[in-house]
């Protein structure tokens, strides 16, 4: 039975996603080995609205805050020599990803 690595990475910096699935992507075209990815993942918009006036008195204005959390998964043949490559790739700092390996 095949198995496969799956990789999820969530960050509010897409830049940071991007440079990670470039990385990753290098590693799969030297080593030769399949991958599907990056997939887009639907994107969290977290949204704070709050008054302006710390009182509540006065004119009833609004501040509107949002964060937004990318997503990208990428599917990855599971060879051992690539997982130990793929381990050394450096994680910027706000980036989370989770590695977990799924039979087909």
């Amino acid at each position: 039975m095949a198995q496969r690595a799956r990789i999820k990475l969530a960050s509010t910096d897409i830049d940071k996603i991007n440079k990670v699935c470039a990385d990753i992507k290098d590693i799969s075209d030297k080593t030769g080995v399949k991958l599907h990815g990056p997939v887009p993942l639907p994107t969290k918009k977290l949204k704070v609205t709050t008054r302006k006036s710390p009182s509540g008195e006065g004119k009833a204005s609004w501040e509107r805050y949002e964060m937004r959390v990318h997503k990208r998964m990428i599917d990855l043949s599971a060879d051992e020599r690539t997982l130990r490559l793929v381990m050394r790739v450096p994680i910027p700092e706000g980036l989370n990803i989770e590695i977990e390996m799924v039979d087909l």
